[in-house]
């Protein structure tokens, strides 16, 4: 419960509570961030402190690992910002800005496990068998218990909503603003009619012309973003009832509704990397959670 309680109070303040305009100008909004951190993070250590400590000691076991967890988030969003730096603003390679994400949640959540160390006398060996105990079945059913089953299932939601969004974002990158309203094309052949001169009045020559358009659109940004959550969210929980085969009529669905757009090489390569790498991190989540719950 320690361990899921600090990990949804990261993922809150991380992935909620911090904007997209946060986000692209992080450095300006560092303390407004590590505001959301302390808040979040001091709420689910005061929950601790009173469901497991009883409100003793609060230097101990509120305190000091609520400093612990806030300086060392501040040094590592630090640094990550600093490597980011190195990073030209024109170049656009999207898995070295994936990887430096990855490795900054890694350490984020090694800081939280070190924290229950610290702080919460926990042991690494117990901590090892608890995790494998997420596994395990008891009489069929899962010994996550109800309130850990319940913070399993909204830190899931967050995973496969969220995260999942931002780690597609960064894999793919920006959608290019033609390729973003792009709608459709279409060609309007015109034939014209050139008479010769009036000694040959009778013949004519032909010339045919032909016009390219293209359509756009002024979608609602927020739209695609939340076709991604349901769409993972529908794959996690079809993989967790076995119903693997519908997984395929949600890339039928999302395929008839882009066949247009399909048309342009460019859209539709960036529309099946999205969609296969979304529909990737739906099985992987669902496959983990079946595991856990069922």
């Amino acid at each position: 419960m320690i361990v899921l309680l600090l990990l949804l109070a990261h993922l809150v303040a991380d992935f909620w509570l911090q904007t997209d305009a946060m986000v692209k100008n992080k450095m300006k909004n560092l303390k407004k961030h590590m505001f959301h951190h302390l808040l979040t993070t001091g709420l689910a250590l005061v929950i601790i402190w009173g469901y497991f400590y009883h409100f003793t000691n609060i230097f101990s076991y509120l305190l000091l690992p609520l400093a612990f967890i806030v300086v060392s988030h501040l040094v590592i969003d630090i640094l990550k910002l600093k490597l980011l730096d190195t990073i030209k603003a024109k170049d656009s390679n999207s898995l070295k800005k994936l990887w430096f994400f990855l490795v900054d949640q890694l350490l984020h959540i090694t800081m939280l496990l070190i924290t229950c160390l610290l702080f919460f006398q926990m042991t690494a060996p117990k901590m090892v068998t608890s995790i494998l105990q997420l596994f395990s079945e008891e009489n069929g059913v899962s010994s996550l218990g109800v309130v850990n089953t319940f913070l399993f299932i909204v830190i899931l939601f967050i995973l496969a909503t969220s995260v999942s969004g931002h780690i597609i974002n960064l894999l793919v990158g920006t959608l290019p603003s033609e390729f973003a309203n792009f709608e459709g094309e279409f060609t309007l052949n015109h034939q014209l009619t050139e008479a010769k001169s009036s000694r040959q009045s009778k013949s004519e020559s032909n010339f045919t012309e032909q016009y390219h358009y293209f359509t756009y659109s002024s979608p609602l940004p927020s739209r695609g973003r939340l076709i991604g959550y349901v769409e993972r969210l529908l794959v996690i929980s079809l993989t967790i009832v076995s119903a693997y085969p519908s997984i395929a009529f949600i890339i039928a669905a999302k395929s008839i509704a882009r066949f247009k757009q399909l048309d342009d090489r460019n859209w539709a390569e960036y529309f099946l990397l999205g969609t296969l790498s979304s529909i990737l991190l739906g099985l992987v989540l669902g496959l983990f959670a079946k595991k856990i719950i069922m």
